[in-house]
């Protein structure tokens, strides 16, 4: 069967060999590549390198490449590749279809993204164009070549405390992870020759099946037709080396629909709490990887029967047994799981949002006429859900967007709310997040039993809609402190503060009043 490579990828290849060195793409790219074949949805987007070439040769082969590492590898980015290639792709950056409307009281540019329920019902609002987050696809940038090395003891279960310079792409294959990534593709010299100096290149390249050849080891093409997840070599000599493998193997279990082989399985949950060793940023990406598949409930189950999760995100499990009330049917653990696997957005924060939105449910259950309550378990689970973020070492962009999802997801609508409460609404939870709260609230019905929306929750959204072009803001108003001081005298201070605050509590709960006139007589009242 043909492959299709990045040429960039091959250009790496041609560089390397041309110099007399043995080059091969190697790991994860080539089960990857492999899959891609009958499934034209898997991108390669990560591709790394082995040879025998050592390090300082590499850099001298590859001008701006650099190594800052003791493990051998060397990185380029692929601004850098493009650049030593003749007949450079021509690729731009996708340009920002939002344009700015200084007239307009909010700047959506401000908003990453808003919900695709009030989408439908942008364009009834003219001259908005908002600005839609890019496809979250991965984009390449990165480039890592390591040369053939073979690995001394582990005694942090983490890092080996030796490397040697290995002779054989044999020896860089055995020390690999599992045998669906210990598998390295060879593509002959001459082809990767004539791809890369011709005058005009395609950013990727067919490769016939007669110009490579798949190293396999390991029987690593076995497990990937059998969709089963194997250590190369023993198990548990493997995880006791490299404690991260555990949660690798339960992520890529969800992350290409495989089953974990059996003597696998079995040394996970007999080692899940070598996880303690772990740093929290190595826990943290593997988690929102996981969160980030398709099977975000499948990965908690399997944390949670391997002993995994106790290490990760115990308070999780505290919700096993909490019976709940109302339209609930499930406990509070289930209902987390079931929440979980029907939020609609691919982002790992709001997953991670929806997965936690009730954690603070048992500390505050109790019993009332014989019925479960919850009262202010939204308040007491964002506190939670800072704690959590601040252990997985979430910036504090990310921890702010966790609190405010969990914080504000019981948010409740009558008919009779006013305009003011509804802006007020908007601007608590802010623009950029409106529509994740949106993808909670569907999640949590969805959770619950119940259907995806109600005529409330649609009857709010519309509501929104016509709210967008209110003030939110207190740069939304039509005068600012340069006007207050030239207008009425004023001197810099904390007073302009204060009055600007004032006058946008009076636009918030009106905003017929947002006019400079209006707003400069109301300041000289003030």
């Amino acid at each position: 069967m043909n492959i299709k490579i990045d040429t960039e990828a091959l250009f790496i290849l041609h560089t390397l060999q041309s110099a007399g060195f043995e080059a091969y793409i190697v790991g994860g790219a080539v089960r990857d590549i492999l899959l891609a074949v009958d499934d034209t949805a898997i991108q390669v987007t990560d591709y790394d390198f082995t040879t025998n070439a050592q390090p300082d040769q590499i850099l001298a082969l590859l001008p701006d490449s650099f190594y800052e590492n003791a493990f051998g590898t060397v990185s380029i980015t692929s601004e850098h590749i493009k650049e030593q290639i003749q007949g450079t792709f021509e690729t731009s950056s996708p340009k920002n279809s939002a344009t700015k409307h200084s007239d307009k009281l909010i700047d959506l540019q401000t908003a990453s993204k808003i919900h695709e329920s009030l989408q439908e019902n942008l364009s009834e609002i003219p001259d908005i164009n908002p600005d839609i987050a890019p496809s979250s696809s991965a984009i390449k940038d990165l480039y890592e070549i390591t040369t053939f090395r073979s690995d001394g003891s582990y005694n942090n279960h983490r890092h080996p405390d030796t490397i040697t310079w290995g002779k054989s792409l044999k020896e860089d294959l055995d020390r690999r992870d599992f045998t669906i990534n210990a598998l390295a593709l060879s593509i002959s010299k001459d082809f990767c020759s004539s791809v890369t100096t011709q005058d005009s290149l395609s950013p990727q390249t067919d490769v016939p099946q007669k110009e490579y050849t798949i190293i396999d080891e390991h029987q690593g093409i076995t497990d990937l037709n059998s969709s089963l997840i194997r250590t190369v070599g023993n198990p548990h000599k493997r995880f006791t080396e490299d404690a991260l493998r555990i949660l690798r193997a339960i992520r890529f279990s969800v992350q290409l629909n495989m089953q974990i082989e059996d003597a696998t399985y079995s040394a996970i949950v007999e080692l899940a709490s070598h996880l303690e060793h772990i740093s929290w940023e190595r826990i943290r990406d593997e988690f929102l990887k996981m969160l980030a598949s398709s099977y975000p409930r499948e990965a908690i189950e399997i944390l949670d029967a391997t002993g995994c999760l106790t290490y990760i995100l115990p308070e999780l499990l505290e919700g096993k047994g909490v019976q709940q009330g109302g339209h609930h049917t499930t406990d509070v653990w289930e209902h987390a799981l079931a929440a979980l696997a029907s939020c609609p957005s691919p982002d790992p924060i709001v997953r991670l949002a929806t997965l936690i939105h009730d954690i603070g449910k048992p500390a505050t259950h109790k019993l009332i006429h014989g019925e479960p309550t919850f009262y202010n378990h939204e308040v007491i689970g964002s506190r939670m859900a800072k704690t959590i973020a601040y252990r997985f070492r979430l910036s504090k962009q990310e921890t702010e967007r966790l609190f405010i999802l969990v914080r504000f997801h019981m948010f409740y609508y009558q008919p009779e709310n006013s305009d003011a409460s509804i802006r007020r609404f908007m601007r608590k939870v802010g623009l950029e997040n409106i529509d994740d709260i949106l993808d909670l609230r569907e999640a949590d019905r969805l959770g619950s039993g119940a259907k995806k929306t109600s005529w409330r929750l649609e009857e709010m959204k519309a509501r929104m809609v016509e709210q967008l072009h209110q003030p939110f803001e207190i740069k939304d108003l039509a005068i600012n402190g340069h006007d207050l001081m030239s207008e009425l005298n004023l001197q810099p201070g904390p007073k302009l503060g204060v009055i600007l605050q004032q006058l946008f509590e009076e636009v918030l709960e009106n905003p017929e009043l947002n006019t400079k006139e209006i707003l400069l007589k109301k300041a000289q009242e003030i």
